[in-house]
């Protein structure tokens, strides 16, 4: 598989609901970027649901969708936190939270019936929300003499890089951020050319 430095998020908060024989699902969308932050969102769905029967959910965290979890909050196993998560998967998100919550109809719906219910409600959420495409980025500090000046900024300005920082006084640094995937072959560029003091930065 080939790495790919190129994510998707969505843009803000959105909502979904879909009703069964009833019951009725309501899903919640939050762009989070910490499990601090999930737990904050999960107990904000709480406060505002709180006559719901359950609060089921799956998340999906960092570039690499390296954290993931689902829960199915006392639904039968696999029947909630398993089918929002595979909507959340199946587009290609991250740094995403989903919240249904359920209100009881007073009929059944079974396994097959769950299932259907919370997929849904996380895909209506999913399809009202702007969705965006981030770059993992790295940065890098640069020192170069001010007659190096011109040819340092032509650099930034042909390699399309964002500049995240400066300091022109006698010894000048700049602090750019470029996309990961091209990042080692612009440094190479900029050792070549100059002879500059380069460094990767956190």
């Amino acid at each position: 598989m080939l790495f790919s430095d190129k994510y998707k998020e969505i843009k803000s908060n959105t909502t979904g609901i879909y009703k069964e024989k009833g019951s009725k699902f309501i899903a919640y969308a939050f762009p989070v970027y910490s499990k601090d932050e999930v737990k904050e969102k999960l107990e904000e769905v709480k406060k505002l649901e709180h006559s719901a029967r359950h609060h089921c959910y799956a998340y999906i965290l960092h570039p690499d969708k390296s954290a993931q979890r689902a829960n199915d909050d006392g639904e039968p196993s696999s029947t909630a936190g398993k089918p929002i998560l595979g909507q959340i998967l199946s587009n290609d998100l991250t740094n995403i939270l989903i919240v249904v919550v359920r209100y009881f109809g007073g009929v059944k719906l079974g396994a097959p019936g769950l299932i259907r219910s919370y997929k849904t409600a996380a895909s209506d959420a999913i399809t009202n929300a702007t969705i965006i495409t981030k770059t993992i980025k790295e940065h890098y500090e640069v020192s170069f003499k001010y007659p190096q000046m011109n040819d340092i900024m032509r650099l930034v300005k042909e390699f399309d890089l964002e500049v995240v920082n400066t300091d022109f006084r006698i010894d000048c640094k700049l602090i750019f951020a470029a996309q990961k995937s091209k990042a080692d072959s612009i440094v190479e560029t900029f050792k070549k050319n100059y002879e500059l003091a380069i460094k990767k930065i956190i």
